[in-house]
C-alpha cells in the first residue's frame, strides 16, 4: 500500500513537473525590431530546442512597458529605447539593468506606386513633407521612434506647420504600414523596417540625419528570476552572430 502512495506520489510529481517545463515563456518585442529580431530567433531555436516554448509579443514599447508594469509575464523585455525598460528598473520588476544591445535610426519613406520623387537634399525632403496630405508616424507617446521623428520634424522646423497632417500609429510597425498601403504616401519610420523585404516592394527610403533627432539606444532586460531559456535568449542577443544581424538591418551595435 505504501509503495502504491509513493508511485502514485512519483506519478504525479513527474506530471506537474513535465507540465511546468512545457510552459510558455513570453518575451515582449518592440515592433521595430521584428525583421530583426525573426531571424535571430530563428538562429537561436537551432541550438535550443526550448525555444518552442517562446511566445513573442510585438508593440511599443509603452503599451509593452505599461502591460509589464500591470503584471503582464514578460520574462524578457526587449525595447526601442532606455527610459521605458529604466523605468521597470525602478520600480523592481527586472533583475538588473540589462544591456543596450544596439541603437535604432529613422527613415523616411514613401509609398512606391505613388510616384513621388525621393531625394535626400533637405530642400528636396522639406517640401516632400509640406506637398503631403497625410505623414504617418508612431504615436510619441508610447513608440521611442514616434518621439524621435517629432524631434526630427521640430529639428527641420516644420512640426508646427504640418502637426495638423500627421496620423499616429499605435507603433512604428503600424505607422510604416500606413505608406505601405497607400493610406498615408509619406511617413517616417525604422530604418529597419524600410529595409525589411516584407516593404521593399511597396516602398521607398532614405535614412535620415542622426544629428536632427535623440539617439535611439535600445534596452533589453529580464524580469525578475527569469526562465533559464529567457536568460539564454538574452545571452544569444549579445553574441557576435546576432549583432552581425542588426547591423544587416540597418541599427549600430555597441
Amino acid at each position: 500500500m505504501i509503495k502504491s502512495i509513493c508511485v502514485l506520489g512519483f506519478l504525479a510529481w513527474s506530471f506537474l513537473s513535465s507540465i511546468a517545463y512545457a510552459q510558455s515563456v513570453t518575451v515582449a518585442v518592440a515592433s521595430n525590431l521584428k525583421p530583426a529580431f525573426e531571424e535571430i530567433f530563428k538562429g537561436f531555436s537551432q541550438s535550443n530546442p526550448q525555444s518552442k516554448n517562446i511566445r513573442v509579443v510585438y508593440g511599443s514599447s509603452g503599451n509593452l512597458s505599461s502591460q509589464m508594469r500591470h503584471g503582464a509575464p514578460y520574462e524578457l523585455f526587449i525595447s526601442a529605447d532606455e527610459a521605458y525598460p529604466l523605468k521597470l528598473v525602478e520600480a523592481g520588476l527586472t533583475r538588473d539593468r540589462g544591456v543596450v544591445y544596439a541603437s535604432g535610426h529613422l527613415a523616411l519613406i514613401t509609398n512606391a506606386a505613388a510616384g513621388l520623387r525621393l531625394s535626400s537634399d533637405p530642400d528636396s525632403i522639406q517640401s516632400l513633407l509640406r506637398s503631403a496630405k497625410k505623414i504617418a508616424i508612431a504615436n510619441p507617446d508610447l513608440a521611442p521612434y514616434g518621439r524621435a521623428s517629432v524631434q526630427y520634424l521640430q529639428a527641420i522646423g516644420l512640426w508646427d506647420e504640418l502637426q495638423s497632417r500627421v496620423i499616429f500609429a499605435e507603433n512604428i510597425s503600424i505607422a510604416a504600414v500606413y505608406v505601405s498601403t497607400g493610406a498615408a504616401k509619406v511617413g517616417i519610420t525604422a530604418l529597419s523596417l524600410a529595409k525589411s523585404s516584407e516593404l521593399s516592394q511597396q516602398i521607398q527610403y532614405i535614412a535620415l540625419p542622426d544629428n536632427l533627432y535623440a539617439p535611439i539606444k535600445q534596452r533589453m532586460v529580464l524580469k525578475r528570476d527569469p526562465a533559464p531559456i529567457a536568460i539564454a535568449l538574452y545571452d544569444y542577443f549579445q553574441s557576435s552572430v546576432s549583432k552581425q544581424i542588426l547591423r544587416n538591418h540597418g541599427y549600430s551595435v555597441p
